[in-house]
């Protein structure tokens, strides 16, 4: 049994030898790809920042009168130039006291001149009585009398003269109210906004209009206090929109740096100026400014 064993055990290695051998198995090998050569970091060292593009007119016009509005001239989006008329407040009371006061400085004038030829008359009437006097024809005085009565004259002509610039004073007050009835443009610009309508009475200090220049465009933004010492007035910032246009970008100089530092923020406010033409920006939209920091 033992020789019949080793036998079947001889017969399975050769067949289990035969059968490894009638076949070759190649395991082909994954190619071996060269690493990618190593791609140089380039970080820029950049500070982004976002804040307003501002204009450096942008005012509400108020009443400087109290007084019903009559007409209005400008509506919103309207291009308006400096001293150009918005609206009219009535202005039927002050203009008959305008012409009050005119009237009263003519009084005045009229006066005065009627002082200044009598004047003229006591003048010449000391002169006679002087010569008359040196030729003992009449008494030392009938001659000072003369005199008394010319400087009393002189006088006169002094009073209506500074009656004359306080009546000229009043009519140019008055004058100056009238003109408060004008609603006139600060500054070139465009018409935001209008709050009034014709007929509605105002008061002294109510908004009338939002007028704003359209030029130059500025951005207003912050940067951490510890940059204090790497931005400087004449620097070169880049901005660009950041909803409307972010692919166009527009450089600015920065024309003022806060000296002081906002403790509650831990910043400081720089403000830049954008040079030429800005056309996609617009006065209150929000821009993000890119500041390059020295290496």
């Amino acid at each position: 049994m033992k020789r019949y064993a080793v036998i079947g055990v001889a017969v399975l290695v050769l067949g289990f030898n035969g059968c490894s051998g009638s076949k070759d198995v190649v395991v082909a090998a994954a190619p071996v790809q060269p690493p990618d050569p190593p791609v140089a970091a380039q970080k820029e060292n950049v500070f982004v920042a976002s804040g307003p593009v501002v204009v450096e007119n942008q005012v509400d016009v108020s009443a400087l009168r109290e007084g019903p509005v009559v007409s209005i001239l400008a509506e919103p989006g309207t291009q308006v130039r400096q001293g150009q008329l918005l609206a009219k407040l009535d202005d039927r009371q002050i203009s008959v006291d305008v012409e009050g006061a005119a009237a009263r400085v003519r009084s005045i004038e009229a006066n005065l001149k009627n002082w200044q030829a009598e004047t003229k008359v006591l003048q010449s009437d000391r002169a006679r009585a002087e010569k008359l006097y040196e030729a003992q024809v009449i008494p030392k005085e009938e001659l000072e009398h003369v005199q008394y009565k010319e400087e009393a004259d002189e006088y006169e002509v002094q009073r209506e003269a500074e009656s004359l610039n306080n009546a000229k004073a009043t009519q140019k007050s008055l004058e100056l109210e009238r003109d408060k009835t004008n609603i006139v443009a600060p500054f070139d610009g465009i018409v935001a906004r209008r709050y009034v309508r014709v007929g509605q009475k105002v008061t002294v200090g109510d908004r009338l209009f939002w007028v704003t220049a359209m030029a130059p465009l500025q951005v207003k933004f912050t940067l951490p206090e510890r940059l204090l010492g790497d931005i400087k007035r004449g620097q070169l910032v880049s901005v660009t929109s950041a909803d409307i246009s972010p692919a166009t970008q527009h450089t600015a100089k920065v024309i003022d740096v806060s000296p002081v530092v906002d403790p509650s923020s831990g910043t400081i406010e720089v403000l830049a100026q954008i040079e030429g033409t800005a056309p996609d920006l617009r006065p209150g939209m929000l821009a993000t400014i890119r500041v390059s920091l020295p290496q």
